[in-house]
């Protein structure tokens, strides 16, 4: 690997260690073996290298739910919702989960314009993988339409899921719930109809 490769695992272990507020330049460079100026070099700055690492972690998980053994329910359907979520909510529930930054990141955008800008992007890839890993159309065929609408509901959904599992976890809602709550709602709609 190179400095920009090490950086990346390097700014990765510190997100995961100490978080983005309290991980510095030089936290950064003592664990991946590089130097500071490496740092402007290949990143720009610290919070851009902190923010493509937070990005990386959260693409490796992605790769993971979809790859995750058990997840050939019909695309489209209640249990493929439901056994996408719980393979969410498990990697919310193991320790030293990486989700509390999610909810770290939140809170810090305002300051961080540069940061969220980038997320911000990253979240409308998010959606349109959400739109995939739960429909089984491939991500380049995602219309913007339903990224700006279908994927924006299961971005909502995550957001409020991080948030709960991130303060209040014994009584955050697992995929069970979850399921049976969508359920009920379109069981509303049919009625209402």
């Amino acid at each position: 690997m190179g400095h920009r490769e090490d950086l990346l695992e390097g700014a990765k272990r510190c997100l995961l260690d100490k978080g983005f507020a309290r991980t510095t330049a030089r936290d950064i460079v003592r664990e991946s073996g590089t130097n500071l100026a490496s740092i402007g070099y290949h990143y720009g700055s610290k919070d851009a290298l902190l923010a493509q690492a937070y990005v990386s972690l959260i693409e490796g998980v992605a790769e993971d739910w979809d790859a995750t053994p058990g997840t050939g329910a019909a695309p489209g359907s209640l249990e493929r919702f439901r056994e996408v979520w719980s393979n969410i909510i498990a990697t919310m529930r193991e320790p030293g989960s990486f989700w509390r930054l999610s909810a770290e990141i939140v809170v810090m955008g305002d300051r961080l314009p540069e940061v969220r800008d980038h997320l911000a992007r990253a979240q409308r890839d998010a959606s349109r993988g959400f739109v995939a890993l739960m429909t089984g159309e491939r991500e380049e065929d995602v219309p913007e339409e339903v990224v700006d609408t279908l994927g924006a509901f299961y971005t909502v959904l995550m957001t409020g899921l991080i948030a709960q599992w991130t303060f209040d976890p014994k009584n955050a809602p697992d995929a069970d719930t979850l399921t049976e709550g969508l359920s009920r709602l379109l069981d509303g709609v049919r009625r209402a109809e």
